[in-house]
């Protein structure tokens, strides 16, 4: 029943684009190029059968395509002008990408893609393509909808933990030989009986509150979206339209809103500074949703008390990126959404939409991020 509203919602939330270039929304006859682009994972690629998101392991996916006929070139080359990826973007059919490793589909990249009809994500999180520019192009846009939110919900809780215990640099005590418990022990704290807000409460947020739940924790959320009052009871959480009263209440806030145009840079010097001094706040969604130099500054101030993500803007993060030397952070690599679990559920989503595509048919509802010029809400 849920997974029906779930379809059903999605068809009624897609919104039209005012100019669209027409081109088929199944395959064409004939044998495909598809590319893949995917992080190498060196020595790392055969320890795991199940390993599938990386370069080497490609989804699993390439004996199945080449014995019907399919061309599939797979890289981790994707950046800059003669990059391996540039070169087949003028005839290529398909293109698959992660948000872990992604490939940026730019409106100059999707001009020259003459043969493009299809761009999947293999995950969730479509923000590293200019959908506009697809929509306007007539491209079919999708990606495996729900194939990390366990993945990303357990991360998050996890995250919400290592900062409220404080417990990076108590590990930090253990690695260096070091026994100082005043150190750690003045900023560590139980999260029984804190106010802890998501915003955005869609598939991950709402996962997140459920497991929040036994910790009894005030739970706040702010979404464009009501939960059903059922839900709502269940859960425990309750609705605030505000979203700058929400914050202005919260120990803790964890980000779970798409990248958009209403979202990129959200989290600005200002909005900081309605937050509580002492505030921690977990970022999982997408690091443009927050100024770098704002959340740094912060940090360093201490109005942020601590801050751990796995999200950065670019992806991969350069060795300059400031989030990796401001003080009480838990950063990591964007992982939480890549766990072998996560791998198996977004290849086989994978897999499953291609041969929906080669077949003529439509994907899942909820998949669709652009479909015949429009865009899903939650990316307007």
């Amino acid at each position: 029943m849920a997974m029906r509203r779930a379809a059903s919602a999605a068809v009624k939330a897609m919104a039209g684009s005012p100019s669209v270039i027409s081109r088929q929304l199944h395959a064409s006859p004939g044998p495909k190029k598809i590319v893949g682009v995917f992080y190498k994972a060196n020595e790392y690629a055969k320890l795991n059968p199940n390993f599938l998101g990386c370069a080497e392991n490609a989804l699993g996916i390439r004996e199945w395509l080449e014995s019907q006929g399919h061309q599939y070139i797979v890289t981790d080359d994707k950046e800059g002008p003669n990059c391996e990826l540039e070169k087949h973007i003028p005839d290529l059919h398909v293109l698959i990408s992660t948000p872990f490793h992604p490939a940026y589909v730019t409106a100059e990249r999707i001009k020259k893609a003459k043969n493009l009809q299809l761009l999947l994500t293999a995950g969730i999180g479509s923000d590293h393509i200019d959908l506009k520019a697809a929509a306007a192009a007539g491209l079919t846009v999708a990606e495996v909808t729900g194939s990390n939110t366990v993945s990303v919900a357990e991360d998050e809780l996890m995250r919400i933990l290592i900062l409220t215990r404080n417990f990076v640099p108590a590990h930090h005590q253990a690695i260096n030989g070091e026994w100082n418990v005043a150190a750690i022990a003045h900023r560590a704290y139980d999260l029984e009986g804190k106010t802890v807000g998501t915003v955005g409460a869609g598939r991950i947020g709402k996962l997140l509150l459920q497991r929040l739940k036994p910790f009894n924790c005030n739970m706040l959320y702010h979404d464009r979206l009501k939960m059903d009052p059922e839900i709502e009871k269940e859960i425990g959480a309750h609705f605030e339209e505000d979203l700058d009263a929400m914050l202005g209440k919260c120990d803790i806030i964890v980000i779970n809103t798409p990248l958009t145009e209403k979202t990129k840079g959200m989290f600005n010097k200002d909005k900081i500074a309605k937050l509580k001094k002492g505030v921690l706040i977990v970022n999982n969604a997408r690091g443009a949703i927050m100024d770098t130099q704002a959340v740094t500054d912060a940090c360093s101030s201490g109005h942020i008390a601590g801050y751990s993500g796995d999200v950065w803007y670019p992806q991969p993060a350069p060795k300059d990126h400031p989030w990796r030397y401001m003080p009480n952070q838990a950063m990591t690599p964007h992982i939480s959404g890549t766990t072998i679990d996560g791998q198996i559920r977004y290849a086989a989503g994978t897999k499953d939409m291609l041969d929906k595509y080669f077949k003529g048919e439509d994907f899942p509802a909820q998949n669709y991020i652009v479909k015949e010029g429009k865009i899903a809400s939650q990316y307007l």
